[in-house]
């Protein structure tokens, strides 16, 4: 058996943002599967950080974001916090209510892609 097969992961991290009771939000810690084949329909990416930073929003659709450069913390309405940086795949799932909010911890570019996710698609993330 090839070693660095055996090494290899079957998972990436991942981090969800989810509506709880009262349309707070929260967020669990996951992963998600490597090789999975995951519909959707576009992607697109985007660098501006001055729109949305500090000002609670929720999601505006259910969606992956793959940060590419920036290291980010979160803020969910409990007022608990955690990290996302290149490596860790946040899915945004707090679509209604008050949201989260996110602000640079890092230097001052966060470059990122989003994709979608149609209603009924799986996100295919599980809880560590």
């Amino acid at each position: 058996m090839n070693t660095d097969q055996a090494e290899t992961p079957n998972y990436l991290k991942a981090i969800r943002l989810i509506n709880i009771e009262g349309d707070k939000c929260s967020f669990e810690n996951g992963k998600i599967p490597i090789r999975q084949h995951i519909n959707a329909n576009y992607f697109f990416a985007q660098t501006d950080v001055s729109t949305l930073e500090k000002i609670p929003h929720p999601a505006p659709r259910r969606q992956y974001v793959i940060t590419l450069k920036g290291k980010l913390k979160f803020t969910v309405s409990n007022g608990e916090t955690f990290i996302i940086e290149p490596g860790i795949v946040l899915i945004a799932n707090d679509t209604a209510g008050e949201g989260h909010t996110w602000e640079i911890v890092d230097g001052n570019e966060w470059e990122r892609i989003y994709i979608p996710l149609e209603e009924d698609t799986d996100d295919y993330f599980t809880i560590d």
